[in-house]
């Protein structure tokens, strides 16, 4: 008797728990703008937008767990020399891979990036909603763009659908 209790509080439990992963899921399903980015400098403290004061991109949560982030500065023109080219790379972010929720974070195990070395790595992202806006912060990582100094990320979206 003591055994089916313990079974079915069990049940019980797994089934909270896995409705309340699919409610923290469905919290972030969707279509999402970015209307801002910006970093910090984790030495200094001091912040500026490498994307300009206008990015482009999109973020995307699908309800069966595949996340697309794409971001570019304003004004990115088409290259037309191996110079442009390099900094065009430079002026734009992308990954993808399958998330996960836990708690106001989520995880992506990367499957594809603009940068390789991300690939097979977990990302992690911490997240809040306010309204029709989502905010995501970054932990500290070195940025190849400023000589490795440490910074972390602070992007705005809007929710678009």
């Amino acid at each position: 008797m003591l055994r089916l209790r313990a079974l079915a509080a069990l049940l019980i439990v797994s089934v909270v728990v896995s409705r309340l992963g699919a409610q923290d899921h469905a919290t972030i399903v969707g279509t999402w703008k970015v209307t801002a980015e910006e970093i910090e400098f984790q030495d200094n403290g001091e912040r500026l937008a490498p994307l300009g004061a206008r990015p482009h991109g999109y973020l995307i949560f699908s309800p069966q767990g595949r996340m697309m982030g794409y971001l570019e500065a304003e004004g990115r023109k088409v290259p037309t020399t191996d110079a442009e080219t390099v900094a065009a790379f430079w002026a734009m972010h992308a990954y993808t891979g399958r998330y996960r929720i836990e708690g106001n974070k989520w995880i992506t195990k990367v499957d594809g990036s603009w940068n390789v070395v991300w690939v097979g790595t977990e990302q992690e992202r911490t997240f809040e909603l306010k309204g029709n806006r989502l905010i995501v912060t970054t932990p500290w990582l070195p940025d190849p763009h400023f000589g490795r100094r440490l910074v972390r990320g602070y992007v705005t979206f809007e929710r678009e659908d």
